[in-house]
């Protein structure tokens, strides 16, 4: 979703920036990009290990998700992700499922889907970083997927543009296309074995023909 269908990452790598750097742990705001897909959790303790050689209490990485959030919140844009209408049009009129499958936990984004995108994503149709366990780069949340649409690992395609996120859905065995949405060289996604890469949404849109596939 961020990234995908939103231009959206720019916000959140600054809000959590902001956030982990005042918890004195070092950062730097382009190594977000690379966990878009984890869980807050995840990302969190990914950072505390780092620093500190342990993980997060549960207490405290609730309070410092929520610090995030609101940083993310009150900067207040929400900006689609120019090409991410055509694609899901595409989608739609080839007459194919969508599965929405995000590491967000966001309600602020996943409220405002079906206002931004109306009729692409059924509510029903959604695998989110409050319904997994591990989330990406483990293959949970798109096996969550596969299981939701009743498909096999072949009836299926997963987009993408995060490393990470690519690394789920080729650990799923499912066909992975990257989109270079944000700063990341088209090198990472090739190092995780995407097996297409597109430099943008409206590329995607244009060059990508869909035939009897479900998309994740």
């Amino acid at each position: 979703m961020d990234g995908v269908l939103y231009d959206s990452m720019k916000y959140h790598t600054l809000a959590w920036y902001k956030t982990i750097s005042e918890l004195g742990i070092p950062c730097t705001r382009d190594e977000f990009y690379l966990y878009e897909g984890m869980t807050g959790p995840a990302t969190i303790n990914l950072l505390y290990r780092r620093t500190f050689g342990k993980d997060c209490n549960e207490e405290e990485v609730h309070k410092i998700y929520e610090h995030k959030s609101k940083l993310f919140r009150e900067q207040g844009l929400r900006e689609r992700m120019p090409g991410a209408d055509l694609l899901l049009l595409k989608l739609k009129d080839a007459g194919l499922r969508r599965i929405l499958v995000t590491g967000s936990s966001q309600l602020s984004l996943l409220d405002s889907l079906e206002k931004d995108y109306p009729g692409a994503f059924d509510k029903s149709d959604r695998v989110t970083g409050m319904d997994v366990v591990y989330g990406k780069p483990h293959p949970e949340p798109y096996l969550k997927g596969l299981e939701l649409a009743g498909v096999s690992k072949n009836e299926a395609i997963v987009i993408e543009n995060a490393p990470l996120g690519v690394r789920a859905g080729k650990a799923a065995g499912i066909f992975t296309i990257a989109i270079t949405t944000g700063p990341i060289p088209k090198s990472a996604f090739e190092e995780e074995g995407a097996d297409l890469i597109f430099s943008s949404m409206p590329e995607a849109a244009e060059l990508l023909e869909f035939s009897t596939v479900n998309i994740i």
